[in-house]
């Protein structure tokens, strides 16, 4: 006879989330922590949970019938594998592992053994998200033109993988799922502050066949917090807001004009998107219960997890050959202006001297930036543009206007109009 009892390994930062979900679903019957005052202080909490420090005495207990492994993401690999083996379904925490190679035969060993694995991808349990994929396949945005995605904080800063391993499985998950393809090209940018090797910002650029393009910036070192989805199509933008307590989700329903060959865009009012408040990691555990009692695929299943692990593992060496480039280079003369790391600056452009371009703005082909110019975030300028001495381009700018030469100026159009380009 098959149980729905499950055990959870790991009741830390966010293990002891999932050791009060399946608390609250009457489901909870083991906890596996190593830390004595962390296991102390849950079992006067959950007395109805045996507690251990001993992941055999869970493996052991033929009752249970499914794990939650929300350990260090070095540890993921070798306790998936153990449950499996164990004959045991398994929910691991987000990445699947740290190497494709290793996911890969977790995939098997799951479909060998016939038991049910489960990645921790929560966004895609998120109400939200979910409304914002049926809005998408409706064609309530149209086309699909570009995604652009955030997510940054104040810590908890890792020592075991870097920030674009720790924070984008989440926004790499989304984002392959509403566009529904594999990236064809990616490119990554990445800056280390607190640890010579270990990244604490990246900023990536997946291209998919379709042409759709997505940037995805993490950060661990950001004044406050934020997680933000933006989805631009050519009818209507999405706008995902994970921080904000009501309105998560809005729509705009913007428009662009074209004048004389210039883009006008025309701001339109925000419209929430209601959707089902229920708590993500809830609908999560339950859907882990469904799929041990039916034995359906999950939703985040393991090939899932390993499409994701695969675009992780293409920023990471992107992310490299970034740095080697730039170390090659070193004994270059340093330009005369300055580029955040997460910009993007490409071949045959001129940049003058005294020029300060800040995060994720893109300068495309053929441009030319005059000296002391201050760009502002997010602004995409290019190609073939000229931009005289002097000039300030505010945040979120597209400037496109061939061949026009603009200086000594502000120029500040609508915000996110950008994401039209």
């Amino acid at each position: 006879m098959v149980t729905n009892k499950i055990a959870c390994i790991g009741a830390g930062y966010w293990g002891k989330n999932l050791v009060r979900n399946f608390t609250a679903l009457g489901v909870l019957a083991w906890v596996c922590e190593s830390d004595p005052l962390k296991r102390a202080q849950l079992a006067a909490a959950y007395p109805t949970a045996q507690f251990t420090d001993t992941v055999d005495q869970i493996l052991a207990d033929s009752e249970i019938a499914g794990v939650a492994i929300a350990t260090p993401a070095e540890t993921h690999s070798e306790l998936t594998r153990r449950v499996l083996l164990a004959g045991k379904d398994v929910l691991v925490e987000k990445p699947l592992s740290l190497s494709i190679e290793e996911g890969r035969q977790l995939v098997a060993l799951a479909c060998e053994r016939q038991r049910v694995l489960m990645v921790g991808h929560l966004l895609w349990y998120h109400p939200a998200v979910l409304k914002l994929r049926e809005l998408i396949e409706e064609g309530e945005l149209g086309r699909i033109q570009y995604i652009y995605s955030q997510r940054l904080n104040l810590g908890r800063i890792r020592r075991e993988e870097n920030i674009l391993w720790s924070f984008a499985p989440h926004d790499i998950s989304v984002i392959l799922g509403l566009v529904g393809e594999m990236p064809n090209a990616i490119q990554a940018q990445g800056g280390n502050y607190l640890h010579d090797r270990i990244a604490d910002v990246t900023v990536s650029l997946l291209s998919f066949p379709s042409g759709i393009k997505a940037h995805i910036f993490v950060s661990w070192l950001h004044p406050y917090k934020e997680q933000k989805l933006v989805v631009v199509g050519d009818r209507k933008m999405a706008v995902f807001d994970d921080v904000e307590e009501t309105d998560k989700l809005l729509l705009y329903s913007h428009t662009i004009q074209w004048k004389n060959h210039v883009p006008i865009p025309n701001r339109a009012e925000a419209q929430p998107v209601p959707f089902d408040p229920r708590e993500p990691l809830q609908a999560e555990c339950s859907h882990f219960l469904e799929c041990i009692q039916t034995r359906q695929t999950p939703r985040t299943d393991g090939r899932e997890g390993l499409r994701v692990l695969t675009v992780l593992q293409r920023c990471q060496e992107a992310l490299e050959n970034d740095a080697a480039v730039g170390e090659a280079g070193a004994v270059q003369p340093p330009p005369a202006y300055f580029a955040h790391a997460s910009a993007f600056i490409d071949d045959e452009v001129e940049i003058g001297e005294g020029t300060t371009i800040w995060h994720v703005s893109h300068v495309l082909h053929h441009s030319r930036i005059g000296k002391n110019c201050r760009v502002g975030q997010n602004v995409v300028i290019g190609p073939y543009v000229q931009i005289g001495n002097g000039v300030k381009i505010q945040n979120n700018v597209c400037k496109r206007s061939q061949g026009k030469l603009i200086e000594n100026q502000q120029v500040n159009f609508l915000g996110l109009a950008h994401r039209f380009c």
